[in-house]
């Protein structure tokens, strides 16, 4: 069975054919690090991560790339930066907030069992780039010079009619629609309300680099242009998947594929745009407002990050996702019940009727399903699955042993009472043997007695 994918920009699923199977080449659009990552961040980073290990399964470690950027300079950061650091130049307090929270991203997004990408970019890193595809797209008419602004024009794009795609096709919507729809700056020296900033001058203390198309004064990058210039500096002017949330459709990549088609006469920019569903918290929109925000760092202080993996793996990737405490405590148990039967046990290889899922556009809820039949008749090959859908981790025993950590457990304690059980069950006590589970039970232990002795565990 061959890798199947859905395609945004067709609409249908197709067959994944690479470019170069020897090169296959993914883009995902990464976080801007201005504060800690929510949980709806962490849904395209997951789904992406097991699609990356589905490609380094099908065509081999050496032979896929995964680029995946980091924001780094945008209003979100300065705003940040001026907040936390007041005394210090904003330059040096954006400095100190984008390795702050860099590294807390990458905490939370290693706990969740994500693989690092092969190149994470920061956008400041390319700025060369991104001058050079606006003095491109200048060049080609379809950028223009406007008060030391540098705007693109879909208009001047769809009027091209040079094989080029159509502004639009990627979000399905005419540019009357997005004019409605859109919330667009309007700016006197726009030639049209859809044309979006390329580059722009900078306030004083802002970052800032010298600016493209002949422009005196110094400024910055636009949003869109810095992916455009960081997927062809490490992937080139094509590639073969391009990813990231639904919410970023329209305009993000809109404007990309519209910003690097033009700019080297590309009929496409990817050939496979794959885009995750929207993430609610109980029934709801997440949001500040509603105080169900959460971040990936937050629920990392109750659960296991497999848990939480595990959690957004079981709805498909493209549909809502209702996130909830139930749906996380039945993932627990599960997880639970694969590392007592499967975390020490050699693995084989994945099982194909885990894997075939996986080839019908990463349909991960039926994968998960078959894993579930594997525990009774195959542990190497349901190890050697869990493995490539990113879980297992540690061994049986350190799971066990960070799950009583975590539940404040004093083990030694649990082992005496066990032992005053034990006793009082030789003894024929049963009301005390039956008190002592109470009192365990009480501490959020759970056990189980076989003819080989009592075991227990943190409970759920």
């Amino acid at each position: 069975m061959d890798l199947r994918l859905y395609d945004t920009l067709t609409k249908e699923k197709r067959p994944f054919q690479p470019l170069d199977a020897n090169n296959v080449r993914m883009y995902v659009c990464g976080p801007t690090v201005y504060d800690f990552a929510h949980i709806g961040n962490a849904r395209p980073v997951i789904v992406f991560d097991v699609l990356f290990r589905l490609l380094r399964h099908l065509y081999g470690e050496a032979h896929v790339k995964y680029v995946r950027n980091i924001t780094d300079v945008d209003d979100k950061i300065n705003d940040r930066a001026a907040r936390d650091f007041p005394g210090l130049p904003l330059n040096e307090a954006i400095r100190k907030v984008t390795e702050q929270t860099g590294r807390q991203f990458h905490a939370d997004v290693d706990a969740l069992g994500c693989l690092r990408p092969t190149v994470e970019p920061r956008a400041t890193e390319h700025i060369g780039e991104m001058r050079e595809i606006i003095e491109r797209l200048v060049a080609g008419g379809f950028a223009y010079v406007a008060e030391d602004h540098v705007l693109f024009s879909p208009q001047a794009m769809n009027a091209a009619n040079s094989g080029l795609p159509r502004y639009g096709a990627l979000s399905n919507r005419s540019l009357d629609e997005m004019i409605a729809g859109a919330r667009v700056d309007v700016a006197p020296y726009k030639k049209d309300n859809t044309d979006f900033v390329l580059w722009k001058p900078s306030k004083p203390g802002e970052p800032s680099w010298p600016s493209p198309a002949g422009i005196a004064v110094q400024g910055r990058p636009g949003w869109h242009v810095e992916c455009s210039a960081m997927a062809w500096k490490h992937l080139g002017e094509h590639f073969d998947i391009h990813g990231g949330g639904i919410d970023l459709v329209f305009p993000h990549h809109e404007n990309e594929v519209a910003q690097t088609c033009c700019a080297f006469h590309q009929p496409r920019m990817a050939n496979t745009w794959m885009h995750n569903g929207f993430l609610q918290v109980e029934s709801e929109k997440m949001s500040k407002s509603l105080g169900n925000f959460v971040t990936i760092h937050e629920l990392l202080a109750d659960w296991p990050g497999e848990v939480l993996r595990l959690n957004m793996l079981k709805t498909h990737y493209r549909s809502p996702i209702d996130w909830t405490t139930k749906s996380l405590e039945e993932s627990a148990k599960t997880l639970d019940d694969w590392y007592r039967v499967a975390a020490d046990v050699a693995p084989g290889q994945p099982a194909s009727s885990v894997v075939e899922p996986l080839l019908d556009d990463l349909n991960t809820p039926l994968a998960i399903a078959a894993l579930h039949g594997l525990r009774g008749s195959d542990v190497a090959a349901l190890a050697g699955s869990l493995r490539l859908l990113g879980f297992l981790s540690e061994s049986a025993a350190q799971w066990e042993g960070r799950k009583r950590q975590a539940s404040g457990v004093d083990a030694r304690e649990v082992e005496r009472l066990i032992s005053e059980r034990t006793t009082a069950r030789a003894r024929k006590d049963f009301a005390e043997s039956d008190r002592i589970r109470d009192l365990l039970a009480a501490m959020g232990v759970a056990i189980k007695d076989s003819k080989e002795g009592t075991t227990w565990e943190v409970a759920r």
